[in-house]
């Protein structure tokens, strides 16, 4: 007895010793991650200080202020350099005037001074000739890590670039900074264990939004002018709301599609594009379209850019409606859609009433239950033996409940939800796949929504739809207490109806005043908690959402491109 006891003892002893190794090295590989992109960035910081001495008269404010469409002219004329430009914007992160207000870098490429030279070698001048562009870290750079926020991750380097960025290079963009993104991707906050939480640059407050933060924060920042990020549930959308940026999120297929750790082809994930103002957005995508991207990637349709879709000043027939009766949104919003709204009809355009369908099943039976169908199995694995992020780990615990405990929290949370975690509805609501057969049902079911919503679409002959997106920027932490917050922005994913967000307002003092009688749907926890997370924006921008028919991304543009000009003539 007395030696079983021992070696009991033992291994006890043993795994306590194990587990205690395997946080240390977790710890060591952190550190090394964190050291790597703080000596990259000493390291182009005397790059730029060298070329600072060679050059020393060059007018830094003037070229960042530049908008995207006049610094390619500029560099394409000849009238400013490669050089200077790439300098200009190292310089800005470097310095650490953004990186440090807002960590929303990963590391600097210094690869792009390559890339700098090997433009200069190029024959012809592509359309982004010159121009400096970010990365969300996921998309994948030749030598780089992609880690989406895992200590697992850590040691993997991508052989090649993907190609997404074999494409930028052959228009003559400089890739030269991946930013910050949150644990996993799945999360429209911007935080992991790694590299910390990401700040938004005009409020540090408040959260970047996800999980393209890091560009959010880095072009908002003035540290980039143009970046890519991607979208499965919002994560170009609300970090362009959140940052007072415009971003595009096309139909999945559009563009090559990056690698996600919850990949699922029922909800795909999209590529996109994010800058200061929509005609950036149509010169990236229009670049992108090119037959490079066509040739390196067979299955994306070979459709070039319809520029005279997007030029065109036919009047529209817009449809509209300010809520969508599922997670009501701060008064603020409504206000923004509703003076879009009245600019667009004085205008010249048609407004259409439009009512989106069954959202409350959208979400929880089509979208939610997409990568959930497992129980969260899927999502576990991904954490399996890592340092989960706090924002995190509520989804994390939830998804380790037993079965049996999520129906019974199910059926208890409708009488007594205001006596429950937050944190443990949104996925305890969420029902399973059993069964292929389920998993395949499920599926049809999204086919069979999307007609039904197109068929509704048809009826209406509209050419667009204008509707709300999430915001104002909530305070950092509260996205992981608010998943079901962006049915505004998932209900496009799952349709994968190209989507895109204006900056048109910023909250005003009344708004604020306002949002202190907001009640929501029933005055219940999560509406509380929405009342919360976006109190104390005073200024912050506020955005509106603008949505066209699948391949159809030149329209959206075009449509997004109405509402900025009408926002910024108020």
């Amino acid at each position: 007895t007395s030696a079983a006891l021992a070696l009991l003892g033992g291994s006890a002893a043993a795994l306590v010793v194990w587990k205690w190794l395997g946080k240390k090295m977790i710890q060591k590989k952190m550190e090394e991650a964190r050291r790597s992109r703080d000596e990259g960035l000493k390291k182009m910081a005397k790059a730029v200080q060298q070329f600072r001495e060679q050059v020393p008269r060059v007018q830094t404010d003037a070229i960042l202020s530049l908008p995207l469409l006049e610094l390619t002219e500029r560099l394409r004329e000849g009238s400013l350099s490669p050089r200077t430009v790439l300098y200009t914007y190292l310089e800005k992160v470097s310095a650490l005037e953004v990186t440090q207000q807002t960590n929303c870098l990963q590391h600097v490429i210094p690869e792009c001074e390559e890339q700098l030279q090997e433009i200069q070698r190029q024959e012809e001048k592509g359309l982004l000739y010159g121009i400096p562009v970010s990365i969300k870290e996921h998309i994948g750079h030749k030598g780089h890590l992609t880690t989406c926020g895992l200590v697992q991750c850590l040691d993997t380097l991508m052989e090649e670039d993907s190609v997404l960025v074999k494409v930028l290079k052959k228009q003559g963009a400089i890739p030269f900074a991946m930013t910050n993104v949150p644990q996993s991707l799945f999360s429209y906050d911007c935080s992991n264990p790694i590299f910390g939480q990401t700040l938004n640059p005009l409020n540090p407050q408040k959260s970047p939004g996800g999980s393209s933060g890091g560009e959010g924060a880095l072009i908002a920042g003035g540290g980039s002018i143009l970046g890519v990020g991607s979208d499965i549930g919002g994560s170009i959308r609300l970090p362009s709301s959140f940052c007072g940026l415009c971003g595009l999120k096309p139909t999945a297929q559009r563009l090559r599609w990056c690698g996600c750790l919850l990949l699922s082809h029922a909800v795909p994930c999209a590529v996109g594009p994010m800058a200061r103002d929509v005609d950036s957005l149509a010169l990236c995508m229009k670049a992108l379209l090119c037959q490079e991207m066509f040739q390196l990637d067979p299955t994306v349709p070979p459709i070039p850019f319809n520029e005279q879709v997007y030029s065109s000043s036919t009047p529209l027939r817009v449809g509209y409606y300010d809520t969508d009766g599922y997670f009501p949104l701060p008064p603020c919003i409504r206000r923004a859609v509703k003076e879009t709204r009245c600019a667009l009809q004085a205008a010249g355009h048609q407004l259409v009433p439009f009512s989106p369908p069954r959202i409350p099943y959208v979400m929880t039976e089509l979208f939610l239950k997409t990568f959930f169908a497992d129980g969260g199995h899927a999502l576990l694995d991904v954490f399996s033996g890592d340092i989960v992020d706090p924002g995190l780990k509520p989804l994390v615990n939830s998804c380790k409940m037993p079965r049996l405990v999520k129906k019974l929290l199910a059926l208890l949370l409708k009488p007594l939800q205001f006596l429950l975690l937050l944190e443990v509805k949104d996925v305890a609501m969420i029902s399973t796949c059993r069964s292929v057969k389920e998993m395949w049902n499920h599926h049809h079911q999204i086919q069979v929504y999307r007609s039904q919503f197109i068929s509704q679409w048809k009826e209406l002959q509209l050419d667009v739809v204008l509707c709300p997106v999430l915001g104002p920027a909530l305070t950092t932490g509260y996205p992981g207490k608010l998943l079901t917050a962006i049915s505004s922005t998932m209900l496009y994913n799952t349709l994968n109806f190209p989507a895109g967000v204006v900056p048109v307002s910023t909250v005003t003092e009344a708004d604020e005043e306002e949002l202190k009688l907001y009640k929501g749907c029933c005055d219940d926890p999560w509406d509380r908690t929405l009342k919360q997370a976006v109190s104390g924006a005073l200024g912050m921008p506020v955005a509106v959402q603008c949505v066209a028919l699948p391949w159809q991304e030149e329209l959206c543009l075009r449509f997004m491109k109405e509402v900025e000009t009408l926002s910024r003539d108020k």
